[in-house]
C-alpha cells in the first residue's frame, strides 16, 4: 500500500465528498466531522458519483437511485444486496487528508487470490 497526499482537510467541508482519481481508480473521499472516509466513488447500482450523494452518520446515499453504502465497510444497506464499494484507509497529517491506496503490483496480486 501507498499513502498519497489528497487535500487540506478543510478542502471537504463536513458531511460532504469529493471525487479523485488515484491511478485509474475514481476515488471518493468524504469528511464524516469526526473523520475522514474514501470509498470507491462508483455506486455498484449503476455507476452514480457517490462523492455527490447525501451524507449520513456513516452512509451516503447515491444520487441516483438512492442505494445506501456504509463508509466503514462499503457494503450496501439499502437495499440489502450482497455487494460492496472498496474502502480505502484514511488518515490526516498535519491538517493534509492521506488516503492508502494498493500499488498496481498489490492490485495485481488480490485479483488474482
Amino acid at each position: 500500500m501507498s499513502w498519497i497526499k489528497i487535500t487540506n482537510v478543510e478542502n471537504i467541508p463536513v458531511r460532504e465528498g469529493r471525487s479523485v482519481k488515484i491511478g485509474r481508480t475514481d476515488v471518493a473521499v468524504f469528511n464524516l466531522g469526526a473523520r475522514f472516509a474514501a470509498i470507491d466513488n462508483r455506486c455498484p447500482h449503476s455507476g452514480g458519483p457517490l462523492c455527490d450523494g447525501m451524507v449520513s452518520g456513516n452512509t451516503v446515499v447515491c444520487p441516483l437511485h438512492g442505494w445506501k453504502v456504509d463508509l466503514t465497510s462499503g457494503a450496501i444497506v439499502k437495499p440489502e444486496v450482497p455487494v460492496c464499494v472498496d474502502v480505502f484507509p484514511v488518515k490526516v497529517e498535519d491538517g493534509i487528508v492521506l488516503v492508502d491506496f494498493p500499488t498496481h503490483r498489490e492490485k495485481t496480486k488480490e485479483a488474482a487470490a
